[in-house]
């Protein structure tokens, strides 16, 4: 007769070798220095961890302007942009080269390819500066620039409005330079910036009638302030002694001064500026970017965090440091929060921990319940179960130690990894939770259950290493690969989740290592020693056992009916997930609404500011908004990382709202854009929450490009008339807009060459006329201020007033400026969008409620493929429909972590190589990896999660969960043949000698998952988990020994006689 697998007989005999569990029994005294000081050095690392709201990413985006004033919006993007965007394509990991062009300005968005390494991304930076700087010659004559910015990824996480109503635009900016630099001095504050600031300019009003009688022209005038203001070195007399500078008085340092400034009149007399013209201080005329706070101008000072900073220490020191700032402001003027990011990040922190607690009370229930709930007596009804079972703690007690020394290793891995507390690492490691327990579960099911058969007490400690360590490591480390992927992902989303790889990976090993070595001491100081009740099959006699050794028997006996419905469970759940919408990541849970408000294209600031604070008044008025935060003339600055940002435009303006609480965002959200469109029809508008993940326009966007913008304003206009026919689709618009008016002045070249008139100084006397010139600076203090020479208001504001303006000629007098041009309306484009230098408009939509962006998009594409055959077929091959929006920036995240996969297949088949030396077991356990997708499919499908980013990582990690129990499971049957069992016998009682720890682990690490389930951004990934784990170790436990038994033509032996 074959011997009983792991009898007692044995259970004095220990194997030969090392023995880590051995090596923590022998050393007690070293083990428990190592358990202490574990864990402190862990608490303190806790402390030290930077928290913050979303994880650190390179952006790797620079902004490139360049002006060109008097160009059209073709002109800028031909002769400025496109050569610009030329030498941007030689730079090294160039990738989308995006840039809009106006009337006189062209903005280039220059994006590096996601492989950029992120240590490289400075050093690139400065190589397009150089580059670019190489070829500014090429430019035409007259352009500014271009200038850089590559700090286009600061977040101004705390923003405080500086509001006082009866102070002067001028005081408030000279206020908040003293408070900007009293905010630097604040420990983390790297940059202080601030918005909403008027410059302030020096006007001279020159009527031209009065010049014209006086026989003056504004040239003479520009040319006798230039040379009066003028800063010229006037030497240096040396003698032997010393150096004297020589300084020649004149230059304006008073308003005064200006106004005594003697200007000579054509009949000789000498006048002083103040006579024929009206001066004074005001302020930049259209007003640039304006900031208001609870319908109160404001100067917003913008407070960008140092890198691995902690923003909740960085809030309290900036309240302390504004309470002190606030004593010594001017009386009627405060300083206002509007952004508190500090206050976000530790109530998402002390969620998470909150989560995290209830997890750990869910395994430790799992675990107290699971090991030590024993039968007391069989004759009692099982309802009665107070008097039928009994509760042993001290099993469940090894596992309440091993949870926290787990974690608070991990922590000191994070902090060395420099990994801070967002919520990335924060679910990372709720997830992580559910998995590292599994081996100290293991490890302490196994000692339970050899005490159970006789083992003495540091023969069962021991007993884990030899009989469980190796295939639990294989396991551990395959579990581990599943996350690789992520690990390896070369994209914006990789860096984005790229904790999820670090934290669980960490949390697993750490774990293996405190099951073998901490585990089996815990075990020795806190287990009782069992009374012996026979040979080791008896332990699984119970009837839970018998029932299930009856089904595992079934499958095994009808293991191709098994296999098959296997296989039809794996089809049905890849058939259930092309019904699962997709998304790529979820919105945020932040209060915060933002409202973008787009006037037409060429849409003037005062036009801009009006409508914007009546919607501002509107907005404010609803029940539950707690604060309206306005910028007119530009989009909010990036107060949250994953912002899509709006730049700087006359037609634009962005509100944040700020409900009291979530439900009232809800509402307000739902409310908004009908209320909006209804109220404010002269405008679009749209109301939108923060996003997660990196940054996305529109849930859906589709890109047309092509060599000729007036076809392709023709084709875009015949794809926003295909999105507008869906009934999924809102808000559908292009980013091209509408054109401009123009004024043409058609010059009369015969007669302006006559008189000598050239195209420059028609252009230079319009310019002075209507918008002023700039013709020197006025110096005060630290000061520089521009001085504007221009006409009054009462002569410059409508288009007529081109008839009060005169041009010099070549003999020296001077003619009005109707008599050589005359003015004719036009149309031209407003602006013009390219991408990687062909004309690109991006037709965009959001979608109905209840619809993700990639469902609609999925419909809307074969009537995209449509019209783009019909164009083919016009002859418009040079023109294409690209896909954008969400669907890309997701498959591009997907296709990054796609690519990881090879390697985390190569590395997972190489794990069960080494444990399992055969490629047909190994192969076995392989093919269990996709089995959960059935459970995938039906927990999103009755859940009503969709299927993003976050959820495809889960899916991925799941396979390294499920091949984790079957590598164990498969190890057993090797382990009891090997000891000569028959192999039928050895397959059943493997299932059941595993079904314990098995269903322990999956139970401990889908019920860790339920507090997370309800988390916005974790809650789909939860749920895939759960729904996978569920079903993958119900097939596990069934289907893989009828796997075996079918791949190894397992029979079952006949009973002799």
């Amino acid at each position: 007769m074959a011997q009983t697998p792991q009898s007692s007989s044995a259970a004095g005999a220990p194997r030969r070798g090392f023995n880590l569990s051995q090596w923590s029994l022998d050393h007690p005294a070293l083990t428990r220095y190592l358990m202490i000081v574990l864990m402190v050095l862990g608490i303190g690392a806790y402390f030290q961890l930077g928290q913050d709201e979303d994880p650190p990413f390179t952006f790797r985006a620079m902004v490139v302007r360049a002006y060109w004033p008097g160009a059209t919006a073709q002109q800028m993007a031909d002769q400025v942009a496109d050569r610009i965007e030329k030498t941007l394509q030689e730079v090294p990991y160039a990738d989308k080269i995006r840039s809009y062009s106006k009337p006189g300005e062209t903005l280039i968005i220059f994006q590096l390819k996601d492989t950029s390494p992120p240590g490289q991304v400075e050093h690139l930076w400065y190589t397009t500066r150089k580059k670019v700087g190489d070829m500014r010659m090429n430019l035409p004559q007259g352009v500014q620039g271009p200038f850089f910015n590559d700090e286009f990824g600061d977040v101004y996480g705390v923003i405080y409005a500086l509001q006082g109503d009866d102070f002067t635009p001028a005081e408030k900016k000279e206020v908040a330079d003293e408070v900007r630099q009293t905010l630097l001095r604040v420990k983390d504050v790297s940059k202080v910036e601030m918005f909403g600031v008027q410059d302030e300019k020096l006007y001279v009003e020159v009527s031209q009638q009065r010049l014209a009688t006086l026989g003056l022209d504004m040239q003479q005038v520009l040319a006798a302030l230039g040379q009066q203001n003028a800063m010229e070195s006037a030497g240096a007399v040396q003698t032997p002694q010393d150096v004297l500078q020589v300084r020649v008085g004149g230059p304006f340092n008073s308003v005064e001064q200006l106004r005594a400034m003697p200007v000579r009149a054509g009949n000789g007399t000498q006048l002083r500026l103040g006579d024929i013209a009206r001066i004074g201080m005001g302020y930049v005329d259209p007003s640039s970017t304006i900031v208001r706070h609870d319908g109160h101008d404001s100067v917003a000072l913008g407070i960008s965090m140092a890198k691995g900073g902690d923003i909740v220490a960085l809030g309290k020191s900036l309240k302390q440091a504004v309470a002190s700032i606030e004593a010594t402001l001017p009386a009627g003027m405060r300083l206002v929060q509007v952004q508190d990011q500090p206050t976000a990040v530790a109530g998402s922190v002390n969620e998470f921990v909150r989560v995290l607690i209830e997890a750990v009370v869910v395994v430790l229930a799992v675990s107290f319940l699971s090991l030590g709930l024993h039968r007391k007596d069989a004759s009692v009804p099982a309802w009665r179960f107070w008097r039928a079972y009994h509760l042993d703690t001290r099993p469940g007690m090894v596992v309440l130690v091993t949870i926290p020394l787990v974690l608070a290793i991990t922590f000191l891995v994070m902090n060395y990894w420099g990994i801070g507390l967002h919520k990335v690492s924060l679910g990372s490691l709720i997830i992580a939770l559910g998995l590292m327990v599994d081996d100290a579960i293991i490890a302490v099911e196994m000692m339970v259950r050899k005490l159970e058969e006789g083992y003495t007490m540091a023969r069962a400690a021991t007993a884990t290493w030899e009989l469980t360590a190796m295939p639990m490591l294989t396991g551990t480390l395959i579990t581990a690969a599943g996350f690789l992927p992520i690990g390896m992902a070369k994209s914006q989303v990789g860096e984005y989740t790229f904790a999820i790889f670090g934290v669980t990976t960490a949390a697993l090993i750490i774990s293996w290592i405190v099951a073998v070595v901490f585990v089996p001491y815990l075990g020795v100081r806190l287990l009782k020693v069992k009374p012996h009740v026979g040979a080791a099959h008896e332990v699984f006699d119970g009837p839970l056992y018998g029932r299930f050794r009856r089904v595992v028997d079934w499958c095994v006996k009808h293991r191709w009916l098994t296999i098959g419905a296997t296989i039809l469970t794996f089809v049905l759940g890849l058939a259930g997930m092309t019904k699962v919408q997709q998304q790529f990541f979820p919105d945020s849970v932040r209060p915060e609404i933002l409202v973008d408000i787009w006037l037409p294209e060429g849409s003037s600031m005062e036009a801009n500011g009006e409508v914007t604070r009546r919607i501002e008044r509107r907005i404010a008025a609803e029940p539950g908004v707690t604060s309206v935060s306005t910028w007119i003339g530009s989009g909010v600055p990036r107060f949250y990382l994953p912002l899509d940002q709006i730049f700087p435009q006359t037609n634009v303006s962005q509100l944040i709202v700020l409900p009291q609480d979530l439900a009232t965002r809800e509402r307000l959200r739902l409310a908004l854009p009908a209320m909006l469109a209804t109220e404010f029809p002269e405008v679009r508008t749209r109301a939108k929450l923060l996003p997660n993940g990196p940054p996305v326009a529109y849930p859906v966007q589709f890109r047309v490009m092509g060599a000729d913008p007036a076809t392709l304003r023709q084709l875009a206009d015949e794809v926003k008339q295909v999105m507008m026919d869906s009934p999924n689709t809102r808000g559908v618009n292009d980013n091209w807009n509408e054109s401009v008016k123009v004024v043409r002045l058609d010059v009369d070249q015969d007669k302006a060459r006559a008189l000598g008139v050239s195209s420059q100084a028609i252009a230079q006397a319009a310019r002075t006329s209507l918008s002023g010139m700039t013709i020197g600076q006025y110096r005060e203090g630290d000061k520089l201020i521009d001085i504007v020479l221009r006409q009054p208001k009462e002569e410059r504001d409508a288009i007529s007033d081109l008839a009060n303006a005169y041009v010099p000629t070549a003999a020296g007098r001077v003619i009005p400026l109707l008599q050589i041009a005359k003015p004719r309306f036009d149309w031209e484009p407003g602006v013009m969008w390219r991408e990687n230098r062909d004309y690109t408009i991006t037709v965009q939509s959001d979608v109905r409620e209840g619809l993700q962006g990639a469902t609609v998009t999925a419909e809307l594409q074969p009537r995209m493929r449509e019209l783009a055959a019909g164009w083919q077929a016009r002859g418009l091959s040079n023109y294409r429909i690209e896909t954008a929006g969400a669907v890309e920036e997701s498959s591009k995240g997907s296709s990054s972590i796609v690519a990881g996969l090879p390697v985390m297949l190569f590395i997972v088949f190489t794990l069960l190589m080494l444990q399992l030396q055969s490629f047909s077991r190994a192969m076995l356990v392989f093919l269990t990896g996709p089995l959960g997708v059935a459970g995938v499919a039906a927990a999103l499908l009755l859940s009503g999660r969709p299927f993003g980013f976050v959820a495809l990582l889960g899916v991925v990690a799941l396979m390294g969960m499920i091949q984790r129990n079957s590598v164990i499971l498969i190890d057993q049957i090797e382990q009891d043949r090997a000891r000569g069992v028959p192999a039928w016998d050895a397959v059943v009682e493997s299932a059941v000698r595993r079904m314990r720890p098995i269903a322990l682990t999956a139970a401990a690490a889908v019920l860790a998952m339920i507090p997370l389930s309800r988390s916005e951004f974790w809650g789909p990934m939860a749920v895939a988990i759960m729904g996978g784990l569920v079903v993958a170790t119900v097939l596990t436990l069934l289907a893989l020994p009828a796997m075996y038994a079918a791949w190894f033509r397992v029979k079952k032996e006949p009973v002799a006689a």
